[in-house]
């Protein structure tokens, strides 16, 4: 794990342009499809989990932000959630990942892996949060279920970044 210091300096990571449009667009329709086909066993967070690796790769606290937002709306406007919950979850969860990127190399699978679980559970806290606190609503959130979750998010990343890291324009 390299800190990023005076004399190094952590490159940021491009994609083919297409990918940037693919993989979030997939990641939507994905997680609007597959919670129908295996009902409540859906312990997972596709969009939670490319906003990760983008954010992450790109090392752009602001690109990291503006994808969250984007993917977190989007995820929205496909569920039975209130319009911004998810963006505000994702918005905060791109910035934190983009933020840590540009400190340490995260190319170590074992690094990307925590993360990916601990910016799970805070998105997962997050949601609790506004639903809870700033909207008055009643949300039944079990503890085990967003454990659960992270796993899943955590087990999709080890497949999927080293798929995209493959896609990745080298120079």
């Amino acid at each position: 794990m390299a800190v990023l210091g005076s004399t190094t300096y952590l490159e940021q990571r491009r994609y083919p342009k297409l990918l940037y449009v693919v993989a979030p667009l997939a990641a939507l329709v994905l997680q609007a499809w597959l919670p129908r086909v295996v009902g409540q066993y859906a312990w997972f967070d596709l969009p939670l989990v490319i906003t990760v690796y983008f954010a992450l790769g790109r090392r752009s606290p602001v690109q990291g932000t503006i994808m969250g937002m984007i993917m977190g709306v989007f995820e929205d406007a496909l569920t039975h959630r209130p319009i911004g919950i998810n963006g505000i979850a994702k918005t905060v969860v791109g910035f934190l990942a983009a933020s840590v990127g540009v400190r340490i190399a995260v190319e170590n699978q074992t690094i990307r892996l925590l993360l990916n679980f601990l910016l799970s559970l805070l998105s997962s806290a997050i949601v609790v949060f506004v639903y809870r606190f700033l909207l008055g609503l009643d949300y039944q959130w079990q503890w085990f279920t967003e454990l659960f979750s992270a796993i899943g998010n955590s087990l999709i990343a080890m497949v999927l970044f080293p798929v995209l890291d493959r896609l990745q324009i080298r120079d």
